[in-house]
């Protein structure tokens, strides 16, 4: 499966960004999926995930509550509702996807997804 993210932008500080996910090559219905996100001079750390059947959502506790991942595999693709943006949200924001079993075990382990998409920069301004 290959995966194109999109819809980053400028934004200031409380608004609301949504970003998406195209998935092509493969049915996208078979992957567990990711966002992930890496902020200038920091390393990649993990935003939210979902499960291939949507049964079940995890995100990090500093997006929780403000960000909700989403996906519809009928149109291959993932999305990530961010709302109450603050400027510590801007970074390059990356999908990635996974057929790994144990999954709820390492949803927030980035060595487990085989699969990335190019990022979409999103900038908060305060």
């Amino acid at each position: 499966v290959q995966l194109q993210a999109s819809g980053g932008g400028l934004v200031q500080a409380g608004d609301s960004l949504k970003l998406s996910c195209a998935a092509s090559g493969r049915t996208f219905g078979n992957y567990h999926a990711a966002w992930f996100r890496q902020a200038p001079g920091k390393d990649r750390e993990f935003v939210a995930a979902i499960r291939r059947s949507a049964d079940a959502t995890y995100y990090a506790d500093v997006v929780k509550g403000r960000f909700t991942i989403s996906r519809l595999n009928a149109k291959n693709t993932l999305y990530l509702q961010m709302n109450s943006l603050k400027p510590e949200d801007t970074a390059v924001y990356y999908c990635a996807a996974t057929s790994t079993a144990s999954y709820s075990s390492r949803y927030y382990n980035a060595e487990i997804y085989h699969t990335w998409g190019k990022g979409t920069l999103v900038t908060v301004s305060s």
